[in-house]
């Protein structure tokens, strides 16, 4: 999809960032993308498809296993299950890779758009940058 490093850094004119002010940086910009895509995919849901979403943020174990009990009772036998499986941490817990995975298939479900959300906010995200790099790059990594 996309990742946040240091080509990001070079696409929006910000290469010359001060080394230890790079990382600090792309993590502003992950929390503000995860805002602005959390806030436009919310538009238009209801109070309980809100609250479905909320339980794999807030890796709630009972309300994350309910969810695939009802909705995808067959997640371990699907192949992108078993690829994050395998990719995962060897000590990762059952619900935080449930969460995870979980997550993605509520989106897929209720929110099919969420990767042209994520690419649109990327874009928008991206330009305000390039339109202040000179005062991002004068003044280290005030918000873009």
């Amino acid at each position: 999809m996309f990742q946040l490093d240091d080509k990001f850094l070079s696409d929006v004119g910000l290469a010359d960032l001060p080394a230890d002010q790079k990382q600090a940086f792309l993590q502003h910009i992950y929390s503000e993308l995860e805002l602005r895509v959390g806030t436009k995919l919310s538009e238009g849901m209801s109070e309980d498809q809100l609250a479905q979403f909320e339980a794999f943020v807030d890796q709630d174990e009972q309300k994350v296993t309910s969810w695939f009990e009802r909705y995808l009772p067959n997640y371990q036998e699907l192949p992108d299950f078993q690829s994050l499986k395998a990719s995962a941490p060897a000590d990762i817990s059952q619900t935080v890779l449930l969460s995870e995975y979980g997550s993605l298939k509520w989106l897929e479900l209720n929110r099919p758009d969420y990767k042209q959300v994520v690419a649109s906010e990327l874009d928008k995200l991206k330009s305000e940058i390039l339109q202040n790099r000179d005062s991002i790059l004068g003044s280290g990594t005030q918000a873009a």
